[in-house]
């Protein structure tokens, strides 16, 4: 994930630099704006900017950084602003906006939450044919799958999950890659959410569809779609998966 920090305060930039590095984002920490085209160019998925150091520029270069197309989310970050300045800066294309004195921790949650609203709509938009396999129906158009027209009740996070894997065409997805596709940032050394998640949404196809195998663990790797019927002689191995994604 690559994020540009446009903001003059050092001691500000420089916790929130060190908070960006922890959660492996690639930061641009830079103390004046760069033509909105420059940005552009550098292919950021987010811009932190201090609309201070525009002066009264500030609405006009907000106006074309948000009306760029594919562009990175904006969240403003700058001092007391009023009603009518934060309004206008919204309507403009920001995605949020952070009165300082703020926590790092704060606006790093804050960016966070518009890159996961960016992907969300960008999921929204792509078509909608159903995904089939199997007795799997997967529907993009209502966040669900389908065995036999009954929904098994995935969850927000269990469907982006099922739905990333199940369109990669049978290739292995890593971990790493999983997490920043399903939860905005980089996976920490250690966290285990991604096999939390694939567990339960294991449980929860084997439960609707259990003559089939969906998914299928690449230990040390990630993770595949494939359906495949279970034959009578075939063990099924999602216990193992399960007990190697527990350790």
């Amino acid at each position: 994930m690559r994020l540009a920090v446009v903001d003059s305060d050092s001691g500000f930039v420089r916790v929130l630099a060190k908070r960006l590095g922890a959660v492996g984002w690639r930061a641009q920490l830079l103390p004046s704006p760069l033509p909105v085209e420059e940005l552009q160019g550098m292919r950021l998925h987010a811009v932190v900017l201090d609309t201070a150091l525009l002066g009264s520029d500030a609405w006009g270069y907000l106006e074309q950084l948000c009306g760029q197309p594919a562009a990175p989310a904006v969240v403003v970050c700058t001092g007391p602003s009023s009603v009518a300045q934060r309004v206008r800066g919204l309507r403009l294309g920001v995605d949020d906006w952070v009165t300082k004195p703020c926590h790092p921790e704060e606006v790093l949650a804050r960016v966070e939450a518009a890159v996961r609203r960016r992907r969300a709509a960008e999921l929204a938009a792509q078509p909608v044919e159903p995904i089939v396999a199997g007795e799997l129906e997967i529907r993009p158009d209502m966040f669900e799958a389908f065995v036999g027209g009954r929904a098994i009740g995935l969850t927000r996070r269990e469907f982006e999950l099922l739905h990333l894997l199940a369109g990669t065409s049978g290739r292995v997805v890593p971990r790493e890659r999983v997490y920043e596709r399903v939860w905005g940032y980089a996976m920490a050394h250690g966290d285990r959410s991604v096999d939390v998640f694939v567990r339960k949404l294991r449980k929860k196809l084997e439960a609707a569809s259990p003559g089939w195998i969906y998914l299928h663990t690449h230990f040390g790797v990630g993770y595949r779609f494939d359906a495949q019927e279970v034959d009578e002689d075939q063990e099924r191995d999602d216990d193992v998966a399960a007990s190697g994604e527990a350790g």
